[in-house]
Formats: C-alpha cells, structure tokens, sequence
C-alpha cells in the first residue's frame, strides 16, 4: 500500500470546495479504494466532466482528462477503446450524470464497457449557484425552485441497472468505510460498474431546505439510511423518506471492448468464424 499522499497533486492544494462540502469526503473514498485495490497509478486514467465533483482529477495524481459538460462517459469510452489495458474511472456530479450526460450513461451502461463510474451526488448544481437538478428530491427548494420541486428525481441505481449495468451500489459520506468498499468492489468488477455517493452541500442545498450545514447534513444522512438488505423487508411507506444503500446489484456479461476485439480479429482473419 502506498501513502495516500502519493495520489494527490499537493501543489494543487487548496482546493476549491466550500467549508462542509462532502466532495472531499468522496475523493478520499475513492483514493482508498484504489490503494486497496492496488491499481498501478501509470495505467489508469480518471475522466470528469463539469462541476464542483469534476474537479476532484485536478488533486489526484494520475493522467486525468477534465472534459467537457455531460461529456465524461464519452471522452472515457474513446481512452477505453484506445487502450483496454487502462484502468479507468469517472467522476461525474448528478447533473453531469443524469441530465446533459444521461444518455451518455445508459448508453455506457448498456453496453457493459469495463468503466468504473462515481457520482457524487449532492442533489443539486452547486458549481453554478444551485440550481434543481434530476436528483433533487420533491419539494425541495433551489434557485431555481423557489416554490418548491415538482419533479420526481431519478433514482440513479434502478436507472443504471435497468440500463445493462453489471455493478451497482449507493453510500454517503456519513458511511465512508462503506463507500471505500464499495469502489473497490466496482474497480475491481470486470464491465461498467456505478457507484452513486450521496454528498453534502450545505452552501445550497442544506441552506435553502434547512437542514444545516455539513455535519447535519451528514447527521440526515445517517438517520435517513437504511441497508439494502433490511429495506428487502420493508413496505414502501416505510421506505419514503430513506436511502437505501450497499450493493444493489451484480453480475456477469460480456465486457464491450473484449467483444469488439473479437470483432476485430475476425475481420483480420484470426477469428474462429473468419
């Protein structure tokens, strides 16, 4: 195991991320589960697209790629497909994810492209002043929702398994041990693996609905909780109010480069069926 510091770009310190944002929290999570994981630092590329999460590559010390809103999953399927020996993860906020980007996410999910995926999830635009996005719960309020949410949100986890994804999992920031296990358990999947961590943002969020600042939040976060094993049982009344985390689901298909290589070695003459 190496010394955590290793992964980050110190001289990029301070980061920009508001007193009690969660971000930190997530970027730590993940820094652990690659240490545990043991992933070679020189072979895997972390691809964001835009917003507060998206920064996250600009602290960690490996080839990062910080692309374009929404765009992540495509930019990482190009790296994946330009070298299927890379380990790559990204990082996307809920917006980025499942608004702008959220074809782009099913599509990756469908296909199975071996891509780890970590949302992190504040349910909200925070980067651009806090605005509703498709993960804001309804009735809650936002600049852009002053009255209150009439959408209903997305959940992100039935979204992506119902979209061919053969990993799937949800934590928080109050849950941290988990999260770190979780995100081993996706980058060590083999297919598109997606991590959904709810993140607190007391500068919008929490401000505009009461709930507080970063400590409540994550108080909220632990008392709203509920592990995917113990909700099996419960009705969904019960389940209104709650988050239901840990593994979701898992299973095995065909990873999308391995079949188009195969694709390739038929039209090349090497295949079983040339």
């Amino acid at each position: 195991m190496a010394c955590l510091e290793d992964y980050l770009r110190k001289g990029s310190m301070p980061h920009i991320w508001c007193a009690g944002c969660g971000h930190g929290i997530v970027m730590n999570s993940l820094i652990r589960a690659i240490d545990k994981v043991g992933l070679d630092k020189n072979r895997t590329v972390v691809v964001s697209g835009i917003g507060c999460s998206s920064r996250a590559p600009g602290y960690m010390d490996f080839d990062t790629l910080h692309t374009t809103h929404g765009r992540a999953l495509a930019f990482a399927t190009g790296v994946k497909f330009a070298n299927p020996e890379l380990n790559v993860i990204v990082i996307t906020g809920d917006g980025d994810a499942s608004a702008i980007g959220g074809n782009h996410l099913i599509h990756a999910a469908r296909r199975n492209i071996d891509i780890t995926t970590v949302c992190f999830d504040n349910s909200i635009y925070g980067m651009t002043s806090g605005q509703f996005s498709p993960m804001t719960p309804t009735g809650r309020f936002a600049t852009t929702t002053p009255y209150g949410n009439i959408d209903q949100p997305f959940d992100l986890c039935e979204l992506v398994k119902g979209a061919g994804a053969t990993y799937v999992a949800r934590s928080t920031t109050y849950h941290a041990p988990l999260t770190v296990n979780l995100i081993a358990k996706a980058l060590a999947h083999k297919g598109f693996a997606f991590v959904d961590v709810l993140s607190q943002c007391p500068t919008y969020y929490g401000r505009r609905n009461k709930i507080g600042g970063g400590v409540e939040m994550m108080k909220w976060f632990r008392d709203h909780a509920v592990q995917v094993q113990k909700s099996r049982g419960m009705s969904p009344e019960e389940l209104a109010d709650k988050i239901v985390i840990g593994e979701m689901h898992s299973s095995v298909k065909p990873e999308y480069t391995g079949e188009y290589r195969k694709i390739i070695d038929r039209a090349q003459g090497r295949g079983p069926e040339s």
